[in-house]
């Protein structure tokens, strides 16, 4: 079947993804794919096909953008309650 190389190189793959994703758990992966799909566009295979490590980067650069959107919509706010004043 498998070398002795061959099922070192598995388990060190398995156990850095394990440790890659120790801070995750079940419910707040599903949470977050269910609203990256609805408000983000993103499909389902998109986002089951990315590999940890890419994913994270997406998840952060998506915050970032959030963020960014907030920030902006905050400071409209501001600029219309100032004409009114």
């Amino acid at each position: 079947m498998y070398g002795r190389e061959e099922r070192i190189r598995i388990e060190y793959t398995c156990g850095f993804f394990r440790i890659g994703l120790a801070h995750d758990n079940l419910k707040n992966m599903y949470t977050l794919n269910f609203q990256m799909m609805q408000h983000h566009g993103y499909s389902l295979s998109e986002l089951e096909d990315m590999i940890p490590w890419e994913r994270e980067i997406y998840i952060g650069l998506l915050l970032k953008h959030v963020e960014e959107e907030k920030q902006r919509m905050e400071e409209e706010r501001q600029k219309i309650q100032s004409k009114r004043r």
